[in-house]
Parts: C-alpha cells; sequence; structure tokens
C-alpha cells in the first residue's frame, strides 16, 4: 500500500500547481528580485571611462576577473553597482563556520537554536562589511593604477568606490536573505545562478559564430554538446547520490501503551561539499595569473613564468587543481558535518545502528564511513571539472562551459525543484486536513 506521501506525490499536476496561490506568490517575488538584481549590474559605478574599462577588461579576462565576473553575472566587465558581487558574503559565512568550529562561544551559539543562528548571522553580516570594504578600495586602487581608466582618481573616487561596491554587496545580501524568506530555495544560490544562466547565451552565441567563421569545427561543436549533456546527466546523479545508514529505535513505553520499536535512515551524502572545492581551487589557481597580467609593465619573467605553467590545459595547472578539489572536499565536509554531535543526537533520542554501540563507537563508524564517501565524491568533482578544462584548453570554448559553472547550475536547479515540490506537497496536504475537519464537522 502506498504511503501517504507517495499518494501526494503522484496527485502534483498543474492543476494542483495553479490552486497553490502562496506558491506562485513565492515564485513572482524571486522572478522579481531576480529581475532587481539583473538591472543592478547594468548600472555603472560613478567615475569610470567605459571604453578604456571594456579594453582592460578584455585583456584581464582570463584570469580571476573572468571568475568573478561569472559569479557575477556580468557586472565586473561593466564595473557596475554590483561587481563586488554576494563573494565577499559567502566568504563571512565560511569565516564564521571555521571560527565555530575553533572558538567554544561560536560553538555553543550555534547549539541554542533560533536564537544563536539569529547572533551567527548578525555576525557574519558585519564580517560582510569589513571585507567588501576592503575589495572595494583594492578595486578602486587597482582601477586607478591603470591609464586612463578613472576620470578623477583621488581620495573622493577611492571613498566613493568603497561606498557604492559595498553598498551593493549588501543590498544583494538582504535581497538574497527576503528570497529565501518570502521566495523559494536558498536566495544567494540563486542570485549566482541567474548570474551564470545570464551570461550562457553570449557564451553559446560566440560558439556558434566562431563554428560559423570556421575557428571551431561543426564536429568539435557537437561534441562539447553532448559531453555538456553527459556531465549534466553525471551530475544530477551525484548529486542525488547517498550513503543510508539504518537507525533502529527501541520499543518505549508511553503510560499503559507499548510502542513497537521503528527503523530510519541517516543519508550521507557522496558529496557534503557541494560546488565549494571548485570554487575555492579556481581561485587560488587563477591568482598568478591575474597578478602577472597586472604586473606586466613591470616585466617580471618569474610571473611570466608561472602564468605560463598555470595556464588552463597545462599539466602543472590540472594537478595542482585536482589536489585542491580533494583537499576542500574533505575540508570543507568536515566543517559542515559532525559525526560526534550526530552520534550524540542518536544517542538522546534512543537510536543506534545495529551492531554499533552508541556513543563513540558510533561517531567513528560515521567517520569512518563519511571518509569512503567523500573519497568518490572528491574523485567526482576532479572528474566533473577537468573534463572542462581540457575542452577550453583543446577548443577555447567560452569559460562559462566550465565544470564549476556547471555544477552550480545544475545543483540549484535540483534545490529549487525540490523547494517547489515541497510547497506543493503542503499545499496538497494542508487541502486534505480541511477536507477531513469539513466532513468531520458535517457527521
Amino acid at each position: 500500500m502506498a504511503s501517504a506521501a507517495e499518494q501526494l506525490a503522484s496527485n502534483l499536476n498543474f492543476s494542483a500547481f495553479s490552486k497553490a496561490t502562496e506558491l506562485k506568490k513565492r515564485i513572482w517575488f524571486t522572478v522579481g528580485a531576480l529581475l532587481v538584481y539583473r538591472l543592478g549590474t547594468y548600472i555603472p559605478m560613478p567615475g569610470i571611462n567605459p571604453e578604456a574599462l571594456a579594453q582592460v577588461f578584455s585583456q584581464q579576462q582570463s584570469g580571476i576577473i573572468g571568475l568573478f565576473n561569472m559569479f557575477s553575472g556580468g557586472a565586473v566587465g561593466r564595473m557596475a553597482i554590483f561587481a563586488l558581487g554576494i563573494m565577499p558574503y559567502i566568504s563571512a559565512s565560511i569565516i564564521i563556520q571555521l571560527m565555530t568550529t575553533v572558538v567554544p562561544s561560536l560553538e555553543q551559539l550555534k547549539k541554542e537554536g533560533e536564537s544563536g543562528r539569529k547572533v551567527i548571522n548578525q555576525w557574519t553580516r558585519y564580517i560582510t562589511v569589513v571585507l567588501a570594504a576592503l575589495q572595494a578600495y583594492g578595486i578602486s586602487v587597482g582601477l586607478e593604477g591603470q591609464s586612463n581608466l578613472v576620470l578623477d582618481p583621488g581620495m573622493f573616487f577611492r571613498i566613493s568606490t568603497v561606498i557604492t561596491l559595498t553598498g551593493g554587496t549588501m543590498f544583494l545580501m538582504w535581497l538574497g536573505e527576503q528570497i529565501t524568506s518570502r521566495g523559494i530555495g536558498n536566495g544567494i544560490s540563486l542570485i549566482i545562478f541567474s548570474g551564470i544562466v545570464a551570461g550562457l547565451p553570449r557564451a553559446i552565441g560566440g560558439t556558434l559564430e566562431l563554428g560559423r567563421q570556421g575557428a571551431i569545427s561543426t564536429v568539435v561543436i557537437l561534441g562539447i554538446i553532448v559531453v555538456a549533456v553527459v556531465v549534466i546527466a553525471v551530475i544530477v546523479y551525484m548529486e542525488r547520490a547517498q550513503r543510508r545508514l539504518l537507525i533502529q529505535y527501541p520499543k518505549r513505553q508511553q503510560g499503559n501503551r507499548m510502542f513497537e520499536g521503528n527503523t530510519s535512515f541517516l543519508p550521507l551524502k557522496l558529496n557534503t561539499a557541494g560546488v565549494i572545492p571548485p570554487i575555492f581551487a579556481s581561485s587560488l589557481l587563477l591568482v598568478p595569473a591575474t597578478v602577472a597580467n597586472f604586473a606586466s609593465n613591470s616585466g617580471s619573467e618569474w610571473l611570466t613564468t608561472v602564468t605560463a605553467l598555470l595556464g588552463h590545459g597545462q599539466p602543472l595547472y590540472m594537478l595542482l587543481y585536482a589536489a585542491m578539489i580533494i583537499f576542500f572536499a574533505f575540508f570543507y565536509t568536515a566543517i559542515v558535518f559532525n559525526p560526534t554531535d550526530t552520534a550524540d543526537n542518536l544517542k538522546k533520542h534512543g537510536g543506534f545502528i545495529p551492531g554499533i554501540r552508541p556513543g563513540e563507537r558510533t561517531a567513528q563508524y560515521i567517520d569512518y564511513v563519511l571518509t569512503r564517501i567523500t573519497v568518490l565524491g572528491a574523485i567526482y568533482l576532479v572528474l566533473v571539472c577537468l573534463l572542462p578544462e581540457f575542452l577550453i584548453s583543446a577548443t577555447g570554448v567560452p569559460f562559462y562551459f566550465g565544470g564549476t559553472s556547471l555544477l552550480i547550475v545544475v545543483s540549484v536547479t535540483m534545490d529549487t525543484v525540490s523547494q517547489i515540490q515541497g510547497h506543493l506537497l503542503a499545499h496538497q496536504y494542508e487541502g486534505l486536513v480541511k477536507k477531513s475537519k469539513l466532513r468531520g464537522k458535517r457527521r
């Protein structure tokens, strides 16, 4: 016999979607918020020469600037008010997560529930302001270092740049929180997702134009399409993959009634770290190329050598990229999942893994299983991210076809679909409850 959840899922259709008024409001709010974000990526920062900016960006887009431009939806290339994007907030969140594992007071706040989470979020906002201000000041100094790029260089330009870019980041942070609470899904992820998707049509058009001009053969373009479809299918399969640990609960007595023990599962994702490892690895490896491009006038030979060795498709680049992805996969998994806390929670509720003693032995077993599946997850991330790198170096396809962008797009799409399904299930469940109450009143 099908469960109640399966019966609800089988009844999901367009008619149920049309009746879900609350879900439609959330979707329209999310679309409106993302349109506001896209509009902000076209509002230029004051004091910039657009022609000189376009020329400088065409020389720098192969470095970390190209990565940030992808995440910001092209705002860096236009030096818009959202040029910093949401990256300072992500960096602040990671710093707070690291500090919660080191500082006992923050770890205690994390365990206090909703009140502790509010305090941690407030500290995350403070750190975001500091990081955004520092990055904005560095950008202003770097812009002044380029000839004819700033119309009126000086302290006033630096102050206005810091205020503009920091304000843009804070607005995006607030917008992401509003999408999370009043829209669908994770607002921060949707902002990054919309920035990447906004550049996909231009990237695809540029690739087709290269094929029309004969720079890329038709066979190569078809091969890229096939590889992209295969990679997307692999990402969907691996992101949904789980290792389920059987959890048993003993019999319990409430008053004069005896309840039978039940079983459940502890799901462990194959890729717990998500898209964080490729983002961090790409950022770190693209720093030398960016520094070399900015310092091209100095004529440093060692910077030129480093840039050549760390170019797309080079053996040293591939080796370091793979090593960093594996390192950050294990590092971030250790931050977001604590086997000891999970084992303690199971022990408090009377749950146990068959054949494993509750407490420390359970934590050791969970850590053992998590380490083994993280190895597979890290290998999967390396393969997904390195295969497009070979295509980029061999065919010169746009940067948007990289593994990091595909991971973000597919992961956020899956999460958004799950959120919509959850709202539809909740709506149908509420409808069933109302019908049962009406029938009860009639009886």
